[in-house]
C-alpha cells in the first residue's frame, strides 16, 4: 500500500509545523509518520555572491527546487528512501550532510508553499491550510527569525513589507482553494483531533 501524502500549508508564522507535529503526536509517533519541511528544498545559492542572497525572494515559490521535491515525493510513494537537503539559512546555501527519509505510512509535508504546485497537489491524499491572522503570524516570524536564524528586527520587517506580505496575498492565500481542510487558530484543538480520525481511516 502506498504511503498517505499530506499536505500542510498556511502563512509565515501560522503554526504549520506545530499542527503537523501534533498529528504525529496523536498518531503515536515517527514510526507512522514522517515529516519533511519544504523550507530544506529551497534552491542553493551558493554559486552567488554572499552579498547578493539576501537579495533573493524566498516568498516566491520560484526560490524552491520543485525538480527535486517532486522527484523525492515520487520516490518515497514508491517506497523508496531519499537524502533530503539540509538548508542553511544563515548563508542561504545546501549544507553537506543531508538528512535521509524513509517511508512511512503517513508522509507530512509543510511548508508556506505545500500547496501551490498542481503536480504536487495530485499527490496529496489530503490537503491543509492552517489559517491563522496576519498580525499573530507577524509576531511568530519576528521571534522565530530572530532566535532561530540570526536575524536583526530591521530585517524581519524589512522583509515582511517587501516580500512576505506581497507573497502570501499573491501566492499563499490563493492557494487556500486547493485545501481539503482550513484549520482556524481559534478551533484547532478539535479540529485535530477530527484529522488524526480521518488520517486513521485513510490509511486503512
Amino acid at each position: 500500500m502506498k504511503p498517505l501524502l499530506i499536505a500542510i500549508s498556511g502563512g509565515s508564522g501560522s503554526g504549520k509545523t506545530t499542527v503537523a507535529n501534533k498529528i504525529i503526536e496523536l498518531l503515536k509517533g515517527s514510526k507512522n509518520a514522517v515529516l519533511i519541511h519544504l523550507d530544506d528544498y529551497y534552491k542553493d545559492l551558493s554559486n552567488m555572491p554572499k552579498k547578493d542572497r539576501g537579495k533573493v525572494n524566498f516568498d516566491h515559490p520560484d526560490s524552491l527546487d520543485w525538480p527535486l521535491l517532486r522527484e523525492h515525493m515520487c520516490s518515497l510513494s514508491d517506497g523508496k528512501a531519499v537524502k533530503i537537503p539540509t538548508y542553511s539559512f544563515k548563508d542561504h546555501t545546501r549544507m553537506k550532510a543531508g538528512k535521509a527519509a524513509k517511508p512511512a505510512k503517513i508522509m507530512i509535508f509543510e511548508g508556506i508553499f505545500a500547496l501551490c504546485d498542481e503536480e504536487c497537489n495530485r499527490h496529496f491524499g489530503l490537503r491543509i491550510f492552517v489559517d491563522t491572522d496576519g498580525d499573530i503570524r507577524f509576531i511568530r516570524r519576528m521571534q522565530r527569525d530572530i532566535k532561530e536564524r540570526g536575524r536583526t528586527p530591521e530585517s524581519v520587517i524589512s522583509q515582511w513589507v517587501n516580500t512576505v506580505k506581497p507573497m502570501h496575498e499573491q501566492f499563499i492565500e490563493p492557494s487556500k482553494k486547493y485545501a481539503h481542510i482550513i484549520l482556524p487558530e481559534h478551533e484547532r484543538g478539535v479540529s485535530i483531533e477530527l484529522i488524526k480520525e480521518g488520517i486513521k481511516g485513510l490509511v486503512k
